[in-house]
């Protein structure tokens, strides 16, 4: 419906004689909630102090004023709004052709930017975690939407292998271990790695020496020491391992894979630009500071006072090669609120030193992922890590499949139980904004009604089998004036937004957007589908017609799954 949406906007433009640019009215037009108000909606409250008159007055005369452009049926006011009613036999022939025929294309197009989304962004000392299950959806999900809408999208990954909190691991790995591996102990790797972590922390409370002891073997990393080389890439060959298995599993992709560790000693030539420019400056204690207070934030250690990197260091040198190196016009941070502050200044940082690029630098926050029993807590080993979320929901996916289907297969179940967990998972994690907080319920996750993957996923397999068991009827030459109850209205109405929806999501980085309108959509097809018979239709040419809706209503679905990083099933 953009095609029509733009020459409503063209025409309320010309008629509102320059107070708002064709631009402007796009940006404020709306769907209303019902079919019956119409199908697009002008509200008219911005007009009000430019024509001194209310809003419900200013549409009454646009109503009478407007010059409708050929898709639009009539323009009515109703209160502050003008609402627009569109042909419905155009507006049906013209959506669901186009679906049709573009199919896995409908809603994407154009020519954007080259970006790259940075996500993930694990530390190699213990297993990704029920946190990392909210970054990667996220991230995933804004690379697809942005790929959709044109741009060239790099989705890149940061591996933090270096530092205090990895030496913490290899302290204990190297006092308790005995020449242990993943292998003797049975564990998957990364698991391994990270019991070392929350055996450090136990022994720590016990014997605080650990902790110089900790700081002494980053020294001599940093200073290339042989033996504890060795060590640290063992252990972080035995983590990366665990990653990757764990990534496949849930299907996040990168393109490039970046270790702090190849980054922590490049920033030299910027620390020695700051402290000319005066941005740098040590502090009484000997520690290397950006001077920030005078632009609202506080001041930001670059170098210890012994003159070890922190990660500041490592992404100061990063980021310049990044923009440099891949020609980037775009760069995003998908990195929890808890790091809001951390982006400023780095951000800041960098513009001060005068790279133009800074500019074009988004951290895309998101809230914190709690659990019944709280906040996630790495160090006592109260962690729900990812592997467990996935195992868990997969049971429960599980016992759903065999409550409507008994007679399944083992090899069959699990593949449906896969991809409806993950499903589960991800939705759960996209439908609420991502800058907002939220508390994870497996159960309420794996639901097969309400607002959740699985329901989506359902409804698709719904259309999917209604389609199969019609097979026969060829959906060629299709007569659209049939489809004319508020229902189908409805539904059509939605098809047609899918492309601006879309783009919206795409701008906004807000893959909730996309969840939003799959949920609304779905409920409109059941509504339609409870209400409606289509194989068992009143004509042909009618059972035709709905076929053809509910056809284009499957492309639509599994085309916003897709961009969600979920697979779209026939079978559940």
């Amino acid at each position: 419906m953009l095609e029509q949406r733009e020459e409503i906007a063209k025409a309320l433009a010309l008629s509102l004689k320059g107070k708002l640019k064709q631009s402007q009215v796009l940006e404020l037009l709306e769907s209303p909630p019902s079919p019956e108000m119409g199908d697009i909606a002008f509200p008219c409250f911005k007009l009000a102090p430019l024509f001194k008159k209310s809003p419900a007055e200013i549409a009454k005369e646009l109503s009478q004023s407007v010059k409708l452009p050929a898709p639009v049926e009539k323009a009515e006011p109703a209160g502050p709004y003008l609402n627009f009613f569109l042909q419905r036999e155009s507006i049906a022939k013209q959506t669901i052709s186009l679906i049709l025929k573009e199919k896995e294309k409908y809603g994407k197009g154009g020519r954007g930017k080259k970006i790259m989304v940075e996500y993930s962004g694990p530390n190699t000392n213990k297993p990704l975690h029920l946190g990392h299950l909210r970054n990667d959806s996220i991230g995933m999900a804004v690379s697809n939407l942005l790929e959709a809408t044109g741009n060239k999208v790099i989705k890149a990954n940061i591996a933090n292998d270096r530092g205090i909190h990895v030496c913490k691991s290899m302290l204990a790995y190297k006092l308790f271990g005995k020449n242990s591996s993943p292998e003797k102990a049975k564990q998957k790797p990364d698991h391994f790695v990270g019991s070392y972590y929350v055996l450090y922390n136990k022994k720590a409370g016990e014997n605080p020496e650990l902790e110089k002891q900790a700081y002494e073997l980053l020294k001599l990393w940093e200073k290339k020491d042989r033996r504890v080389i060795a060590l640290w890439k063992k252990m972080n060959g035995w983590i990366l391992q665990g990653f990757k298995q764990t990534y496949r599993r849930f299907g996040s992709r990168f393109d490039v894979w970046f270790f702090e560790s190849k980054f922590y000693d490049k920033a030299g030539p910027l620390i020695e630009q700051g402290k000319k420019k005066g941005i740098f400056s040590k502090n009484k204690d000997g520690a290397l500071l950006a001077r920030l207070e005078k632009y609202g934030l506080p001041d930001k250690t670059v170098l210890r006072a012994d003159g070890s990197r922190i990660y500041i260091t490592n992404d100061l040198a990063l980021t310049k090669h990044k923009f440099e190196h891949f020609r980037l016009d775009q760069a995003i941070w998908v990195v929890a609120s808890e790091q809001n502050l951390y982006f400023k200044q780095l951000f800041k940082i960098l513009e001060l030193l005068g790279f133009k690029w800074a500019g074009n630098c988004r951290h895309l926050s998101y809230g914190m992922v709690f659990l019944p029993s709280g906040k996630l807590k790495s160090r006592e080993g109260r962690v729900v890590d990812a592997d467990a979320i996935m195992d868990e929901v997969q049971k429960l996916a599980e016992s759903e499949i065999r409550k409507r289907e008994g007679g399944i297969n083992k090899k069959e179940l699990q593949r449906r139980a896969s991809a409806i967990s993950l499903g589960a998972i991800k939705f759960y994690m996209l439908k609420t904004a991502a800058q907002k907080d939220l508390h994870f319920k497996p159960k309420e996750s794996i639901s097969f009604e309400g607002e959740t993957g699985p329901y989506i996923q359902y409804t698709y397999a719904r259309a999917k089998n209604i389609l199969r068991k019609a097979k026969e009827v060829s959906l060629q030459k299709l007569l659209f004036n049939q489809l004319k109850t508020s229902e189908e209205k409805r539904l059509i109405n939605l098809l047609s937004q899918f492309p601006s929806i879309v783009q919206k999501a795409s701008d906004a980085l807000s893959p909730h957007i996309l969840c939003q309108f799959l949920i609304e959509t779905a409920e409109a097809f059941n509504t339609f589908y409870h209400k409606h018979p289509v194989i068992q239709a009143e004509n042909i040419e009618l059972k035709k017609g709905r076929l053809a809706l509910v056809q284009a209503t499957a492309h639509v679905l599994k085309n916003g799954l897709q961009l969600l990083n979920i697979e779209a099933i026939e079978r559940m």
